[in-house]
């Protein structure tokens, strides 16, 4: 207990934690010192499951052996190289895994290490295009409101998640936000009808804009952190159309959305989206190293093809782009998917835990629950019919997860969002446990404070 002790006063002193009040973590300090399988343990040896795969990106669970094996294997050989101006086998064959895995028009991979930098390099990749191409009016970018996309100066200049996003305003560029086809809070209840008055605004912005408009950037068929909103079925499909008929890039964010955490690799196969440029990130390493891609199609690379005297060149880089253990890994991983069939035991998990969520739907409290494959959403509210929140000040969602981790299982809240976003490679009976704790968090923690 001493040197547990030690290290949690060690880290107040000098640590800063991304996204948290220190204060709140001050108060309620915990220390992760290893994992296994869908558990963490921290310094007082206290086990919990992964409720949210440490920041939705674990597939496998933790110390998996084949990709603890191809990150030694790789690290007897080298553990870096440049990739500017050269390459090596691992990243140039896990570009070639990705080609033959992502949408056929998505040809080149261009690497980073974070699902933002991905972001912006996507952002500068379609900037740049059309003044590679004569066009330099089209420089605005379009985002649905409560989007997020990362969080440096480009990305939050194309999110919309008020509480992240408001105080960095005079940093940011301006991009048009149209309203996203939020169904559980919308006046009207028939997602076709939501569906086509999302796109109505889509299309008259670009009626009207269209000349100006570089890019439309969008997550993939579910906002993640601006509260796990799914799409009405069609929207995306849409939205591809419009850009087509408007002559504006798609890029689609698969960050959060992709390598199986929505029942399928991608989030755009659910409808056959193309993208222009694609960005991924979190679970291409199955959890491990921080690897990330911006994906392209050969139409805007070739737009930056040419004489070096042309400045086509795109000046973009990262000191660890495309590193070796991170490719290791990540191709260990896509590995993993097809002999553990991954995707197929995603889809028979989604619906067995949509089964079992539908017990959370009788508490008082849980207004309503979004899922689309693994990656769920429950929303608390004060009032169940009328769908009002509780107050923010009162921080519902917080105080349900300091609960689950008491009850043995970590997660993060978005706002009054409770997340779920199990590792993929749950069992049916670890899936139980959860699901268990999250019902008995909600209850107690929702009943004590209506009753104060």
């Amino acid at each position: 207990m001493k040197e547990s002790n030690n290290w949690i006063e060690k880290s107040k002193q000098h640590l800063w934690l991304p996204f948290t009040q220190m204060k709140d973590y001050e108060e309620d300090p915990l220390i992760i010192t290893e994992g296994e399988g869908v558990y963490l343990t921290d310094v007082n040896g206290k086990r919990y499951l992964d409720g949210y795969s440490s920041l939705w990106l674990n597939v496998h669970g933790h110390r998996k052996r084949e990709i603890d094996e191809a990150i030694t294997k790789q690290l007897k050989k080298i553990s870096h190289s440049t990739l500017l101006g050269a390459t090596n086998i691992p990243a140039t064959e896990l570009a070639e895994r990705l080609v033959s895995i992502t949408p056929a028009n998505l040809t080149r991979v261009f690497y980073s290490d974070s699902g933002a930098e991905a972001v912006e390099i996507a952002l500068k990749l379609a900037f740049q295009y059309w003044r590679n191409i004569g066009k330099t009016q089209k420089q605005k970018f379009v985002t649905t409101k409560n989007g997020y996309h990362g969080d440096t100066v480009g990305a939050i200049s194309v999110g919309a998640v008020d509480i992240f996003h408001t105080v960095y305003h005079p940093l940011m560029f301006d991009s048009y936000k149209v309203p996203f086809p939020n169904v559980y809070r919308n006046e009207s209840s028939d997602p076709e009808t939501i569906k086509a008055e999302g796109l109505r605004e889509i299309e008259k912005l670009f009626s009207e804009k269209h000349e100006e408009i570089a890019a439309f950037i969008i997550e993939g068929m579910i906002q993640g952190a601006g509260g796990m909103n799914v799409m009405p079925n069609g929207y995306l499909k849409g939205v591809e159309e419009l850009c087509k008929q408007y002559n504006i890039l798609l890029i689609v964010d698969e960050v959060a959305t992709g390598f199986g955490r929505t029942g399928k690799m991608f989030s755009v196969e659910h409808e056959n989206i193309q993208p222009d440029l694609m960005t991924i990130a979190k679970g291409i390493t199955g959890g491990y190293l921080p690897i990330a891609a911006t994906m392209t199609n050969e139409k805007l690379y070739e737009a930056f093809y040419g004489d070096y005297t042309e400045l086509k060149t795109f000046f973009h880089g990262h000191s660890y782009t495309g590193n070796q253990l991170g490719c290791a890994a990540a191709l260990a991983n896509l590995e993993l998917f097809e002999k553990e069939e991954i995707i197929l035991n995603v889809q028979m998990k989604s619906k067995y835990v949509a089964e079992q969520l539908q017990t959370l739907n009788a508490l008082e409290h849980v207004g309503d629950i979004r899922q689309l494959g693994l990656m769920i959403g429950i929303e608390l509210v004060k009032n169940k019919e009328t769908k009002e929140p509780f107050p923010w000040g009162d921080r519902m969602g917080y105080k349900a997860t300091l609960k689950m981790r008491e009850l043995g299982m970590l997660s993060r809240p978005l706002g009054d969002v409770v997340v779920f976003m199990p590792p993929l490679a749950s069992s049916f009976e670890e899936l139980n446990q959860m699901i268990a704790i999250m019902k008995q968090a909600i209850k107690v923690t929702t009943e004590a404070v209506v009753a104060q």
